[in-house]
C-alpha cells in the first residue's frame, strides 16, 4: 500500500498544476460568487414543497407566489454566472498583464452577459424566452465568459482600441477603449449562434445541452458516479485539493440536475437525477470527505488507545457539521495506508446505496441546495423534502460506513496501542501529513479540546510602530481566520498597530490595495508566484507559510507579530 501511495504521489505536481488552471478556477470562483443566489432560492423550495411530505399542498396561486423569488434568482443563474466567471477569469488574466494596461473586468462581465443572452435566449413576442438562462445554460455561460475574456486579452495586449486625446478624462477614455473588444466579443458570440442555428437547427445553449446529454446520462450511472466521487476522496487522500479539479467539471451538471428534479417534482413525477450538489455534500461527503461522520464516534467508543479516544472526542462536533479536518489530520486518516481502502470505498458505497434508493425504491432525489455545513443526515432529509425513505437512507448510510471503517479502525487502534506500550510515536506520518495539508484548523480544534495543552511562549520581540494591515489567505477563508484572529488578539494585547483580515484565494483582488502584507496559508502556498505578480504591482509584501510553521503562528500571537515584522525587515 505504501508503494501504491508513493506512485500516486509522483503525479502530484501535475494535478496541482491542473488545480491552478485559470479556467477551472474561474468556474469555481464564479459559482462561489453565485452561491448566495443558490442558497436564497432553496429557501423557497423548502417552504413550497416540504409540506407535500405530510399530504399538504399549497393552492396553485400560493405556490406560484412562493416560487416567484426562485424563478427570478435561480431562474437566471446562468446569466449571473456568465458575469461572475468572466470577472474571475479577467482577474486571473490581469496578473500577467502590464499594470498600466489592464482589462476592465466590468466590461468583460457585461459583455459575457450580453453574449449569453444571444446564445441562450430565443426571441418571442414582446421579449425573449428564459428557459436556458437558468441551470440549463450554465455550460453556455462558461463559453460566453471564456470567449469574451480571451478576445479582450488579445485586443488589450495588442492595443486594438480607440485612442482618445490626452485631454479626455480617463473614465471617458476607458469607455472608448472597451468599445472594440466589447463589439468583437458580442459579435463573435452572435456569429457562433447564427452558425449553430443554421447547421444544427438550434441555438448554442440548446445544442450544447443535446451534445452533452449522453455524458450527463453516463455521469448518473454507477460507473460515472464511481469515477467522479471516487476522485474526490482519492485526490484528498494524497494531498491534492480534489474539489479544485473535480467540482468545476461537474458543477454545471449538479445544479442542472437539481433543477430538473424540481421540475419533475412539480409535475408529480419521479425526481430521479442522482448527480446533484446535495448528493456530493450529504451522501458522498457525509461528515466530510471520505464519509467520516461515524469515524470520530468509533474512535471515541470502540478504540482502546487513549490517544485515539481523545482524538475521537475532540472531532465529534466539528465532523458532525462537515468539518472533518481534526479526524483526518489528527488520526491521521489521510496518507495513512491503513485507511486508504475505506476512505475511497465509503463515499462510493454511499452513492451506490443512494442510487438504489432512487432507482429501485422510488425515493425522490435532491431538489434543494443547502449550505455544506448542514449535518449530513439532516441535509439528506431536508434536501429531499422530508421523505420517510430519506430517514431510512440516512440510517442505512451510517450503518454501512460503520461496517466499512470498523476493521480498519480496529487494526489502526492495535497499532497505536502497541506504540503507546513501547513508547513509540507516529511522528513521521504526522510530519508527512503536515507537509501535504494545512493542518492548522485541525490542530487548533484538537489543542482547544486538550485541557493540558500549553502554548509555547515566544521570545520574539516586535517594534512595529506604523499602522500595518495584513491579509491572510487560504482556500476558503476559514483556516486563514485562525491566524488573523491570533494577530488581532495579540495586537490588542501588546498595543501593536496591526490589523489582520482573513479571506479566500480568488476572492481577494478587490481587497489587495488596502493591505501592506499578504500571508499565504500552506494550502495555497503553491500560488506564491502567481500572487507575487499581483502584490509586486501594488508594492505589497508577500509571505508564504508551511504546515508546522503556520500551526505555531496560529497558537502564538506574539510570534505571529514578530513574523509580520520580519517580512518588512527583509
Amino acid at each position: 500500500m505504501n508503494k501504491l501511495i508513493g506512485i500516486i504521489e509522483k503525479g502530484k505536481p501535475f494535478f496541482e498544476k491542473l488545480s491552478r488552471n485559470i479556467y477551472l478556477r474561474a468556474i469555481r470562483d464564479g459559482f462561489i460568487a453565485g452561491m448566495p443566489v443558490i442558497l436564497f432560492s432553496s429557501i423557497f423550495i423548502l417552504i413550497t414543497y416540504v409540506p407535500n411530505s405530510w399530504g399538504f399542498q399549497w393552492p396553485k396561486d400560493i405556490e406560484a407566489l412562493l416560487m416567484k423569488p426562485y424563478g427570478y434568482s435561480m431562474g437566471i443563474l446562468a446569466l449571473l454566472v456568465a458575469g461572475t466567471t468572466a470577472k474571475s477569469l479577467t482577474d486571473s488574466v490581469n496578473r500577467s498583464m502590464e499594470k498600466t494596461n489592464q482589462i476592465n473586468y466590468m466590461s468583460t462581465l457585461l459583455a459575457a452577459i450580453v453574449g449569453l443572452l444571444l446564445l441562450a435566449a430565443d426571441p418571442i413576442e414582446n421579449g425573449f424566452a428564459t428557459g436556458f438562462l437558468g441551470t440549463k445554460g450554465l455550460l453556455t455561460a462558461f463559453i460566453s465568459a471564456f470567449v469574451t475574456v480571451n478576445i479582450y486579452k488579445v485586443c488589450v495586449k495588442n492595443n486594438v482600441t480607440i485612442r482618445m486625446p490626452d485631454e479626455v478624462p480617463p473614465n471617458i477614455s476607458q469607455v472608448f477603449k472597451d468599445v472594440i473588444p466589447f463589439t468583437l466579443s458580442v459579435v463573435s458570440l452572435y456569429v457562433l449562434d447564427i452558425l449553430a442555428r443554421n447547421f444544427v437547427g438550434a441555438g448554442v445553449a440548446e445544442s450544447v445541452g443535446k451534445f452533452f446529454a449522453p455524458l450527463f446520462s453516463a455521469a448518473d450511472g454507477y460507473l460515472g458516479i464511481t469515477l467522479i466521487f471516487g476522485a474526490f476522496a482519492f485526490f484528498w487522500f494524497v494531498g491534492i485539493h480534489g474539489p479544485s479539479i473535480v467540482e468545476p467539471a461537474i458543477a454545471a451538471i449538479t445544479y442542472a440536475n437539481a433543477e430538473v428534479n424540481l421540475q419533475l417534482l412539480q409535475q408529480g413525477q419521479h425526481a430521479d437525477k442522482i448527480l446533484t450538489s446535495g448528493t456530493q455534500m450529504f451522501i458522498v461527503t457525509m461528515g466530510g470527505t471520505g464519509a467520516t461522520l461515524i469515524v470520530p464516534f468509533m474512535f471515541m467508543w470502540i478504540c482502546k488507545s487513549k490517544r485515539n479516544k481523545a482524538i475521537g472526542r475532540a472531532s465529534v462536533v466539528p465532523t458532525f457539521f462537515g468539518v472533518n479536518e481534526p479526524i483526518l489530520f489528527g488520526a491521521p486518516i489521510v496518507l495513512n495506508p491503513v485507511f486508504f481502502i475505506p476512505f475511497i470505498l465509503a463515499p462510493i458505497a454511499n452513492v451506490w446505496i443512494f442510487k438504489f434508493f432512487i432507482d429501485v425504491l422510488g425515493m425522490n432525489s435532491f431538489t434543494a441546495n443547502l449550505p455544506w455545513t448542514t449535518p449530513g443526515p439532516l441535509g439528506i432529509i431536508l434536501g429531499t423534502n422530508f421523505q420517510l425513505l430519506s430517514v431510512v437512507l440516512a440510517a442505512t448510510l451510517i450503518a454501512v460506513d460503520f461496517i466499512i471503517y470498523y476493521p480498519f479502525v480496529k487494526v489502526y487502534d492495535e497499532q497505536i496501542l502497541e506504540d503507546e506500550r513501547s513508547g513509540k510515536s507516529n511522528d513521521e506520518l504526522k510530519e508527512k501529513v503536515a507537509a501535504n495539508f494545512n493542518t492548522a484548523k485541525a490542530d487548533a480544534i484538537l489543542d482547544k479540546a486538550n485541557a493540558g495543552a500549553v502554548a509555547e511562549e515566544a521570545p520574539a520581540q516586535n517594534s512595529i510602530s506604523e499602522e500595518t494591515n495584513v491579509l491572510v489567505l487560504c482556500a476558503g477563508g476559514g483556516t486563514s481566520g485562525l491566524l488573523a484572529n491570533a494577530l488581532n488578539k495579540a495586537a490588542a494585547e501588546y498595543n501593536v498597530p496591526v490589523k489582520a483580515a482573513a479571506g479566500g484565494y480568488g476572492a481577494h483582488r478587490e481587497m489587495l490595495p488596502e493591505f501592506d502584507l499578504v500571508i499565504l496559508a500552506p494550502q495555497v502556498a503553491s500560488n506564491f508566484e502567481d500572487m507575487k505578480v499581483e502584490t509586486d504591482k501594488l508594492g505589497i509584501k508577500l509571505a508564504k507559510t508551511e504546515g508546522g510553521q503556520y500551526i505555531k503562528l496560529t497558537r502564538d500571537g506574539k510570534g505571529a507579530l514578530a513574523f509580520v515584522q520580519e517580512q518588512f525587515n527583509n
